[in-house]
């Protein structure tokens, strides 16, 4: 079974979840915001998708950190702000089993999910 991992009233997981329902894709859903994430999720999901792109910069909550806080961020540093903040990382990240997605457009979730 798929996992979708996001916060539940984000805009782009809303089409996300109405994509993979209109598709017919069963999905278990995991509100990162309400639920928590670990650390051991987020340091493999930094492994295998990178920091960087893991970590939410255009949204809200990392606009209002502190400059200094954004300033010289390191992985390490970045997952604790993911893990203080959930809402800090980007979203959707789709758990596919072997392999996650991060993001969401029906062109991409069509060619993974066939």
């Amino acid at each position: 079974m798929l996992t979708l991992y996001g916060i539940k009233t984000c805009d782009t997981m809303k089409k996300a979840r109405a994509w993979l329902e209109a598709q017919g894709h069963p999905y278990a859903f995991h509100d990162y915001k309400t639920q928590g994430i670990s650390a051991e999720t987020l340091h493999g999901w930094a492994r295998e998708l990178g920091w960087e792109a893991l970590l939410n910069r255009a949204g809200t909550t990392f606009r209002k950190l502190p400059e200094a806080e954004k300033q010289g961020l390191t992985e390490a540093r970045a997952i604790a702000l993911m893990l203080a903040q959930p809402s800090m990382i980007k979203r959707p990240v789709l758990d596919l089993g072997p392999r996650r997605m991060l993001g969401f457009s029906p062109e991409s979730y069509a060619r993974a999910l066939g």
